[in-house]
């Protein structure tokens, strides 16, 4: 077994695999678009929370921490690690990584939220691709992903980000509903699901259930009301001509180019332009 957490800085890496992931964000462009300072910082699509982490990792002293998302199981993993670390290790520590008991835990309903948390971890740990994906009614579905040398525990990882999380106020909730705890002068990075593919490739389907056109509209306008707030806001989306048109006069767009993150094999992957939108200069 790896042990992941003895070569990963704390500092650095969220301890979640998330796809559309900002790690290349951070590793490669974002300190150029950070704000000289800021107040309060605010994620309202937390996911893997490469940018908070970041941040952290730089030692940046924001008066409060807002991190949010609509993902249950997800916001459940941050408050048990932030608040019983200890917990879901020894919970952890219980599980094995083979395809049998995969599957036992897949299907498994704890009722302990510390226990819901260290399932959470597992399976993305030892998922195909640390995809998250669920069915119709709402069960996690994802093969197993044959990742057998995997350190799924990572327990120093896991309490060194418990001690980042305090004092965090982590919640679930909506985008929109994230307005209500933003001041004038803080910092807003938003990273929604994409709608659309990459350059003219057309929409997702998939994606359409996830976060659909509509959502896209609601969400300018709730970049909108952070502008007017006079807050900073920082957004990430794919690079499409309806995403530009959509933000056409708020804001600064700027175009950067990463790896994709998405597939098995590198021979699938390729470089992807993504839009940057932002009213920091």
């Amino acid at each position: 077994m790896i042990n992941e957490s003895s070569v990963i800085n704390k500092n650095s890496l969220p301890f979640l695999r998330w796809t559309g992931s900002k790690r290349w964000f951070t590793k490669n462009h974002i300190d150029k678009f950070l704000p000289p300072t800021f107040n309060s910082y605010h994620e309202p699509f937390l996911g893997g929370g490469a940018v908070f982490f970041h941040l952290q990792g730089k030692n940046n002293q924001a008066i409060r921490y807002y991190l949010s998302d609509t993902n249950e199981e997800l916001i459940n993993a941050y408050l048990q690690i932030r608040d019983n670390p200890s917990l879901v290790v020894a919970f952890l520590k219980n599980y094995n990584n083979n395809e049998i008991d995969y599957y036992k835990v897949r299907s498994s309903r704890p009722d302990l939220p510390a226990q819901q948390a260290a399932r959470f971890i597992y399976l993305n740990r030892t998922s195909f691709n640390g995809i998250y994906r669920v069915n119709s009614h709402g069960e996690y579905n994802v093969p197993y992903g044959k990742r057998q040398r995997v350190d799924y525990v990572t327990e120093q990882l896991l309490l060194d980000v418990s001690d980042q999380l305090q004092g965090v106020n982590l919640i679930k909730q909506t985008f929109e509903k994230a307005l209500f705890n933003i001041k004038a002068n803080d910092l807003v990075f938003l990273d929604p699901p994409y709608t659309v593919a990459h350059e003219n490739n057309g929409f997702i389907e998939y994606n359409q259930q996830l976060f659909a056109w509509e959502d896209q509209v609601k969400l300018r306008d709730f970049v909108v009301e952070i502008q007017n707030l006079g807050a900073y806001f920082l957004l990430t989306n794919a690079s499409h001509k309806s995403i530009v048109d959509l933000y056409d006069g708020i804001g600064q767009i700027e175009k950067v180019s990463r790896i994709s993150q998405v597939g098995g094999r590198n021979k699938t992957r390729g470089m992807y332009n993504e839009l940057i939108i932002t009213n920091i200069i």
